[in-house]
């Protein structure tokens, strides 16, 4: 299959999270409504969605998913919502297995709540598709991987992942993922699971992801300073972007 026979891109955002870490500064939402310049996070994550050709994103949410569904109701902009929703923690990737089950296309792109990162979609799908994988990762580089976790990358593919900690710079997981969407049949995993810690790091040597790689923005909104910093950097991107 190619791009142009691409039945309409799709995404899910992983929308569930408590936001433990930014209770100093963010009471009582979930993490991807925390307002940046007065917009909720997940407003400024929805439009660069629909500026690349989404056309339907589900919501994967868990606590306050009131708050999300009133705000945002089932369409934004160009694109078709639904929500899947969590009535216990499922992980990240519980969450995306069961969020699978509302999206259509073969190959679906899974976006974290709480992470920024300027990339070019329809360029990510084009080498999924190329390359025939069935599970793409976009990457990026950091001055310290150390909070992160840093990838081993070789020959565009990703084979080994790193335990956070290690300080210095690196490549990290940016928070964005295509995959088949048959990926989980493969393997015997439970209801509640981590995609990162139970999926990608002990079957990386034989799901060989694509590492796609991005020199763009990326911010983590997930602690407080970066929260802040995020203010300014996205206003910028806004500005330069013509969207206020």
């Amino acid at each position: 299959m190619t791009v142009a026979e691409n039945p309409g891109m799709e995404a899910i955002i992983l929308a569930g999270g408590l936001g433990t870490r930014l209770k100093s500064v963010v009471a009582d939402l979930p993490k991807p409504m925390a307002p940046i310049n007065g917009r909720p996070f997940l407003a400024i994550l929805l439009d660069t969605l629909s500026d690349a050709g989404f056309t339907a994103v589900t919501l994967a949410v868990g606590y306050r998913s009131e708050a999300i569904r009133d705000c945002f109701g089932d369409r934004y902009r160009s694109l078709r919502l639904s929500y899947s929703v969590e009535t216990e923690p499922l992980g990240t990737g519980g969450a995306m297995r069961q969020a699978l089950a509302r999206t259509t296309a073969p190959h679906v792109f899974v976006v974290n709540g709480d992470t920024y990162l300027q990339l070019d979609y329809q360029a990510m799908l084009a080498a999924h598709l190329d390359a025939d994988a069935s599970l793409t990762v976009a990457v990026c580089s950091v001055p310290d991987a150390g909070r992160y976790g840093a990838l081993e990358i070789e020959r565009k593919h990703i084979q080994g992942v790193f335990e956070k900690g290690r300080s210095g710079p690196g490549v990290i997981n940016g928070g964005v993922y295509l995959l088949s969407r048959d990926l989980f049949e493969c393997y015997s995993l439970s209801s509640i699971f981590s995609f990162e810690t139970d999926l990608l790091m002990p079957h990386v040597s034989e799901l060989r992801p694509l590492a796609f790689e991005t020199t763009g923005v990326f911010i983590d909104i997930g602690v407080p300073e970066d929260y802040s910093r995020a203010q300014g950097v996205l206003s910028s991107l806004s500005e330069q972007s013509g969207r206020l």
